[in-house]
């Protein structure tokens, strides 16, 4: 009896140690969750009355139970590191069905995909074109390297001063004449393939208060539009402050070229000619050049040509018993009827953790100091059960000796 009790304690021990032995290996995995042995002991079942003098019959492992404790978040110099501050797990895909990670060390593949090492792509919420994201499905995470397309100006904005003592010029506006205009600003314009090209606004003053301004682009007349002004300075014409001049064709394959100025902060004042803000809404085709995630998990790519737009946003997931989640390797797991349906949701959001991107979770077992304060337990205990068997042992041989 005692050496079968003995021999489940060393089993029991045994098992102590390889759950110790697997957390020690994996100290260094990104996103490991340890385990713990839990044990159980054997009680035989007896007649009436005789539990009082029943020893039992040793021990079992009962469990192996995943420890979901947060782990160290060390930061990396890679934008696609991603770590979860709180609760929560990252929704990836590997094409066989949804599965569930706190390991973010994710990957760009050759085709431009989101995934983890062994290729299972990060799942967000696709944007939904009005400025959010639809939180009813799931989509493959793919970062778009392609150039973004350009836009062709269609508003220019300027806030210039006129000067309320300029003279009417004596000669026939030209561009090539100085002395024709008061003043002139230039701005750089792109066509609908983002090509570049020279606007100027000539102004010309026709009367008091009153003003002509001449649009070329690279040279091309595009028209002319007159201004006015109050005896305060203030514009007056055109309401609204729009100058709508006429599409200027470039000859160069792209679409003609239409402009509007707006005009309405524009006034005419006492000082010198001052060309103040500019702006205009066209942009040339832009590369990638950086992603960007957000503690909420909005993913945005960055272009060249200073344009943005969101991807996505990461979907994440929670569950209301985490210790009922079926490992499947790879530190991921797959939900289960213990486990209870998945919780979705977005990261910094209700109880979900903050999102920190070029970071990474290490293993929760990479204090390894603990780790060897329970393997030098679970080595006593292999020991004293093995000397049990000893002990057990010879008192057999002893009692087989006496009884020859």
């Amino acid at each position: 009896m005692a050496l079968n009790t003995a021999l489940t304690g060393i089993n029991a021990a045994q098992s102590d140690l390889n759950v110790i032995a697997n957390n020690i290996a994996n100290a260094n995995t990104t996103g490991f969750k340890g385990s713990r042995a839990e044990f159980a002991d054997v009680f035989a079942v007896t007649g009436l009355n005789l539990n009082s003098t029943a020893t039992g019959s040793g021990a079992r492992l009962q469990d192996v139970a995943q420890q979901f404790a947060q782990g160290d978040i060390e930061t990396t110099n890679n934008s696609l590191d991603l770590a979860i501050s709180g609760n929560g797990f990252f929704v990836v895909n590997d094409g066989s069905g949804v599965q569930y990670t706190r390991a973010g060390d994710f990957k760009k593949s050759a085709d431009d995909y989101v995934q983890t090492n062994n290729g299972a792509r990060l799942q967000i919420y696709p944007p939904n074109g009005l400025g959010g994201f639809d939180t009813s499905t799931l989509t493959d995470l793919k970062l778009v390297s392609s150039q973004s397309n350009a836009t062709a100006t269609s508003l220019i904005t300027m806030n210039s001063n006129l000067p309320a003592s300029a003279t009417v010029p004596a000669t026939a506006f030209s561009t090539t004449d100085a002395t024709s205009f008061n003043a002139a600003t230039p701005v750089t314009v792109y066509d609908s393939q983002g090509g570049s090209h020279q606007a100027t606004v000539y102004y010309v003053k026709t009367a008091t208060n009153a003003w002509d301004a001449h649009l070329y682009v690279d040279g091309n007349n595009a028209g002319t539009q007159a201004l006015t002004f109050d005896t305060s300075g203030n514009l007056a014409t055109p309401v609204g402050g729009n100058l709508t001049f006429t599409p200027v064709n470039l000859a160069n394959g792209s679409n003609p070229l239409a402009l509007s100025v707006n005009v309405t902060n524009t006034t005419q004042f006492g000082t010198d000619y001052s060309a103040g803000a500019i702006n205009q809404n066209g942009f040339e085709a832009g590369t990638l050049s950086n992603i960007d995630i957000d503690s909420k998990g909005v993913v945005t790519a960055y272009y060249s040509n200073n344009q943005s737009t969101q991807l996505g946003q990461i979907a994440i997931a929670n569950f209301s018993n985490v210790q009922g989640l079926r490992q499947v390797g790879e530190t991921t797991w797959a939900a289960s009827g213990d486990s209870g349906s998945a919780v979705m949701g977005a990261g910094g959001t209700g109880t979900f953790g903050d999102l920190q991107s070029g970071a990474l979770e290490s293993s929760n077992t990479s204090d390894t100091t603990a780790q060897l304060v329970n393997m030098i337990k679970a080595q006593r205990n292999y020991q004293a059960n093995a000397q049990v068997l000893t002990t057990d042992n010879t008192l057999a041989t002893a009692l087989f000796n006496a009884v020859r």
